[in-house]
């Protein structure tokens, strides 16, 4: 194979991969979703881990409504080994219908990931949120801190999907010290 046709067959791979926005196979998205009820600013509880968001605590989404339909995402975290703050504006849209909790978000230009809500409680509390695979997954709630029943609840449904739940990273929230 020439060097071109590998080129454009990785560039064609990680652009699949990169663009891919519709939910893990054989994982429901949430039904009757309310945008209104879920825009404002959620704590990140749990994680797998990623590249993007390796070493932040104190992690934070705010959603809030975009001029043009979207939602606009402010992603903030602490750095502990570079010890400042991080922060991402992204844009995020349905992908179908806006019942459907299936969105695809973009932090860089063009390229958007899935962002699917595959668990949610009735108070708008509590989110379980899923990317385009298995290996992307976080626990959302409206405060730093959850209780056992629903963390392991939302931990069971997450593992019912076939997710990796054992290599979750448990964030650290809650009050900043001087020296974190």
């Amino acid at each position: 194979m020439r060097l071109w046709s590998k080129l454009s067959l990785i560039t064609a791979t990680l652009l699949s991969v990169a663009c891919s926005v519709t939910p893990p196979k054989d994982v429901k998205v949430v039904d009757n979703f309310q945008l209104p009820r879920y825009l404002g600013t959620w704590y990140e509880i749990a994680r797998l881990d990623h590249s993007f968001e390796r070493g932040l605590d104190h992690v934070t989404a705010n959603y809030s409504p975009r001029d043009d339909g979207g939602v606009k995402v402010i992603n903030r975290g602490y750095n502990t080994k570079k010890q400042q703050w991080q922060e991402s504006i992204g844009k995020a849209y349905f992908i179908g219908s806006p019942q459907q909790a299936s969105l695809k978000v973009s932090f860089f230009g063009p390229f958007y990931g899935g962002y699917n809500v595959i668990d949610l409680d009735d108070e708008y509390q509590h989110a379980l949120i899923a990317g385009p695979n298995r290996e992307y997954l976080w626990i959302l709630s409206r405060t730093p801190t959850i209780d056992n029943q629903t963390r392991d609840r939302l931990v069971a449904v997450a593992k019912n999907y076939g997710f990796p739940v054992e290599e979750l990273i448990w964030v650290k929230q809650g009050k900043m010290s001087a020296n974190p």
